[in-house]
């Protein structure tokens, strides 16, 4: 057993006993359970830190969710309305236009129906010149002295009446 003493084996062994039992002594194994007692309340502090965050991160990813579908369907409604209000006003313009082409319509067509009751006329009356300029040369021809004079004017007088 004497040997055993001349070993280094043998002292480092009595010395790490000998360094294990002064901090057991001291209380060193008590700080380090405390130490380690305290890293694992802040871990477990940040963890719940860390689980309230990420609570509220998916509370705050469900809020915008819901404001995203909102927007969504406020802008498919506006759209919607945007194409009925277009839609709508198509109708309209073209209802305009159809009235308008129309009134122009009419509005050329009493033109026309103006112009020809006025060429109508024009050509009675000018018929009718030509008819008493005819008469006229007629019965000058026929008729000599004041009694065919007399007789010329009165049917000159009728032809104008019965013609305008």
């Amino acid at each position: 057993m004497l040997h055993l003493f001349s070993e280094a084996e043998f002292w480092v062994a009595v010395a790490f006993a000998a360094f294990v039992g002064g901090i057991a002594y001291l209380g060193g194994f008590k700080a380090i359970v405390n130490a380690l007692d305290k890293r694992g309340e802040r871990i477990a502090g940040e963890l719940s830190e860390a689980k309230r965050l990420r609570e509220e991160a998916q509370a705050l990813l469900a809020s915008f969710e819901r404001r995203r579908r909102e927007a969504e369907s406020e802008a498919q409604a506006i759209v919607a309305q945007a194409n009925a209000e277009a839609e709508r006003l198509a109708r309209e313009a073209e209802t305009k236009l159809t009235e308008f082409v129309e009134r122009r319509q009419k509005a050329a067509e009493q033109k026309i129906a103006l112009a020809e009751a006025e060429a109508t006329r024009d050509v009675r009356g000018a018929a009718a010149e030509a008819a008493i300029r005819a008469s006229e040369l007629i019965l000058r021809g026929r008729s000599a002295g004041a009694a065919g004079l007399g007789l010329l004017t009165k049917s000159l007088d009728e032809i104008k009446s019965k013609l305008n």
